[in-house]
């Protein structure tokens, strides 16, 4: 079994939240929640686009080795390992969405607040982390370059949403 499944199911979900976040604080309509929708679905369409990055990067890597197996096992491990640290971060995500859902308005409000504003600002040491356990748990040089390739694909999300569609403030 390999790691890749529910790592791009985290890089879309991630990029849909990106979308997102591109997107809030631009509209100041009450009702939004097309636009919410809509801001989701550009960035889950632009991380798409932008995993194909590491996909590529795996595949030439696997295609231009001597020993295809052992590169593949490397990658996996590698995988499984950058798989670990974000694993946590969507936890404690899940958590806070879970809290602000559930919890009545100002402490649901209160938990978003403590949750997911920190953790929005740690995407970056959550990837950063994750390439490290990438290489620590065997994964090597190929798993450390497929992993900074998909971490900055998942970073760049954000961005080129905002750039692109969310420029000017409604």
């Amino acid at each position: 079994m390999t790691p890749a499944a529910p790592l791009l199911l985290l890089g879309l979900v991630d990029a849909a939240f990106s979308g997102f976040r591109a997107y809030a604080g631009r509209d100041a309509r009450i009702r939004k929640h097309r636009g919410n929708l809509l801001a989701a679905g550009r960035g889950l369409a632009a991380g798409a686009v932008l995993l194909l990055a590491p996909a590529l990067a795996a595949c030439l890597l696997l295609l231009t080795s001597s020993d295809q197996a052992q590169t593949y096992a490397t990658l996996t491990a590698g995988g499984w390992g950058y798989l670990f640290p974000l694993a946590l971060y969507a936890a404690a995500v899940l958590l806070s969405l879970a809290a602000y859902f559930t919890l009545p308005f100002r402490a649901g409000t209160l938990a978003m607040v403590i949750g997911l504003g920190p953790l929005t600002l740690l995407r970056p040491l959550t990837v950063t982390a994750a390439c490290l356990t990438a290489v620590l748990n065997g994964g090597g040089a190929p798993a450390l370059l497929v992993g900074t390739v998909a971490g900055t694909a998942v970073l760049c999300v954000e961005p080129l949403v905002h750039r692109r569609w969310y420029r000017e403030v409604r």
